[in-house]
């Protein structure tokens, strides 16, 4: 008998829901961003975030029950997002959560987002199973992780100050060139020459498969700086390819050593940032080089979405790892 489980995400600027049966095949999944709502102000600001999921949360289900075409009496379970991210957008979900599980006497599931954006692969790719080295790379996570099962994770690498996709951000603000910063970061990028400017890659040793971002970031503003002092013109795409390169330069030549430790021949990629085509395509020439298989989630699952939360909840739906009514949002979850 299939197993639906709706799953519902709110941990930053989507509010987004979606069922998903067995795990695996996506029935529904529902999206509303609030970029335009935040464009204006440069960057995500939590407060109006929180409201916006309130507003949207509840025709965002119906929609997604709707698409399905199944009603709370056919569901399995609820799961949901409970950490890491920003407090109020992450309690909006929890308390829609449990109070639909608590109404219709359904099991609750806690679902960390990062173990969502792992699970995004096993939603494309049906023959993908661990063991398996996963980068998650997004604006708040650049995690190196050894997924040994699908519930189960061994954290390799991390960033020790700020995430991909924060970075991205920060450069992109730097340049003018709005919100949000990545993917018009990477649009200038593809314009300019990767080679034209030498910014810095940190290596903490071969031991460590940490990242750090702070360096390449204060590099970029201090080329920026001293080029405007001495009244210099400064080609943004150049720059702009440059900076793009030092970050992906880092992100695959750690996971690819992470991956060699562990004798993993298959490396994936998730999170916003995994949309990123430069980073894809140097993942896809690394893995030629060292005989690994590596695997993408598709554009829509790599963003922040539901259906992820689906597919990593069904795998604690079958260990019978529920929640109760005193699940909390917790921001700085560890995964």
């Amino acid at each position: 008998m299939s197993e639906l489980i709706l799953a519902i995400e709110s941990s930053c600027d989507e509010t987004a829901a979606a069922v998903v049966q067995d795990g695996r095949k996506v029935l529904s999944n529902i999206i509303s961003s609030q970029i335009p709502i935040h464009q204006r102000y440069g960057g995500v600001v939590p407060e109006i975030a929180s409201r916006n999921h309130v507003l949207q949360l509840p025709g965002v289900i119906d929609r997604a029950l709707a698409e399905a075409n199944c009603t709370f009496l056919d569901l399995a379970a609820i799961a949901v997002t409970y950490g890491p991210g920003l407090v109020g957008a992450l309690l909006t979900g929890v308390s829609a959560a449990k109070a639909l599980a608590a109404a219709r006497h359904l099991p609750l599931i806690g679902v960390n987002h990062i173990h969502g954006h792992i699970a995004a692969n096993y939603i494309a790719h049906e023959q993908l199973a661990p063991p398996f080295v996963c980068l998650v790379a997004s604006g708040g996570h650049s995690h190196i992780v050894y997924v040994k099962n699908y519930t189960e994770f061994e954290i390799l690498g991390r960033t020790r100050d700020d995430a991909a996709g924060e970075a991205f951000d920060k450069i992109a603000r730097v340049l003018g060139l709005g919100y949000p910063g990545g993917p018009k970061l990477e649009k200038l990028a593809q314009e300019g020459n990767p080679d034209a400017i030498s910014f810095p890659r940190v290596n903490f040793g071969t031991t460590s498969y940490d990242f750090s971002f702070s360096g390449v970031k204060t590099a970029v503003i201090n080329y920026v700086h001293k080029e405007e002092q001495a009244g210099r013109d400064i080609c943004k795409a150049d720059l702009a390819a440059s900076f793009q390169q030092a970050v992906v330069e880092a992100l695959v030549s750690h996971t690819f050593a992470a991956a060699e430790e562990k004798g993993c021949k298959v490396v994936t990629l998730a999170g916003g940032v995994s949309a990123n085509g430069a980073l894809r395509q140097a993942f896809s020439l690394a893995a030629d080089v060292s005989n690994i298989t590596v695997y993408y989630p598709p554009l829509i699952l790599c963003t922040d979405n539901a259906a992820m939360i689906g597919c990593a909840g069904y795998y604690m739906y079958k260990q019978g790892n529920f929640a109760d009514n005193r699940l909390n949002a917790v921001p700085n979850l560890k995964l």
